[in-house]
């Protein structure tokens, strides 16, 4: 069923004139984030805070994910330049902790792990005191991809699972047990770095496929994980299934922890990487 009229704790709004600074020095640097192609609700609140989702390799994606809204067509050529605007883009924001992430590439032959490495060279040069995260597709499952970006050792690797393995036809292209893979190899190459993902809810997912989602991240060396409400970014997109009550996010953040994860952020506006910065901050009880 699709549901279309909100609650009450969905209600944020979002104020275009408050992003005006930050959109013209994204324009200046000719940079793309996903906060502007994803539509997030989140963008005012993080805009107004100079915090933003740096979007690389282009704005197109390859694969057909029926709940997203980045651009679905035939992407441009990587652009070399690119690592080195997001520098100075961290630099000019002085920012503590950044997210890099990218559309699926399955046009290129590395799926755009150089370019995630180069990125990361560029922001230590410019930017070394800058956190840096990594949200990265599932690269094909190709080793030799994901050893790259683990190689660029940034602060933490994320890569998403986005909902329970019976709802994957959302997610034209992609494997549930590939992306778990992509966790697992992840953390065996390099045990210290911290491994992170993020599930939507609301999609038609039962509580006990969420609580094994949880427990498979798990499994593979997962210690962060982002849970939040899935919106649909119009009516031709995946329709929204049911709102989950605040009380029942709580839920699943006090289910994550006892399973073991260092800090789990759960709750109706929660994003990959919404409040980013705060992830490994403070220790979680184990």
């Amino acid at each position: 069923m699709n549901i279309t009229r909100k609650p009450d704790w969905l209600q944020k709004k979002i104020t275009p004139a408050a992003h005006a600074e930050m959109e013209r020095m994204l324009g200046d640097l000719q940079l793309h984030t996903v906060c502007q192609e994803a539509l997030c609700p989140n963008i005012t609140e993080c805009f107004r805070a100079k915090q933003a989702t740096f979007l690389i390799l282009g704005r197109i994606c390859t694969r057909r994910c029926s709940f997203c809204n980045v651009t679905k067509q035939t992407p441009l050529p990587v652009d070399p330049a690119e690592p080195a605007r997001v520098a100075a883009a961290v630099w000019r924001l002085n920012l503590a902790h950044v997210v890099i992430t990218s559309p699926t590439r399955d046009d290129l032959p590395d799926g755009g792990a150089e370019l995630y490495a180069r990125t990361v060279a560029a922001i230590r040069s410019l930017a070394p005191a800058t956190r840096i995260e990594l949200l990265i597709p599932d690269f094909q499952g190709e080793g030799r991809s994901i050893e790259a970006v683990v190689q660029a050792a940034p602060d933490i690797l994320g890569h998403n699972l986005e909902t329970v393995p019976r709802l994957y036809q959302i997610r034209l292209g992609a494997d549930y047990q590939r992306s778990l893979a992509v966790l697992r190899m992840a953390s065996e190459l390099a045990p210290e770095l911290p491994t992170k993902s993020g599930i939507m809810v609301g999609l038609g997912e039962e509580d006990g496929e969420v609580l094994t989602v949880l427990a498979d991240l798990r499994r593979v060396g997962c210690r962060y994980v982002s849970i939040g409400q899935y919106l649909a970014p119009s009516r031709n997109h995946y329709p929204v299934s049911f709102y989950l009550a605040p009380d029942r996010f709580e839920h699943y953040r006090q289910q994550a922890l006892a399973m073991g994860f260092a800090h789990v952020e759960s709750a109706p506006y929660v994003r990959s990487s919404y409040h980013a910065g705060e992830y490994g901050e403070r220790t979680e009880p184990q």
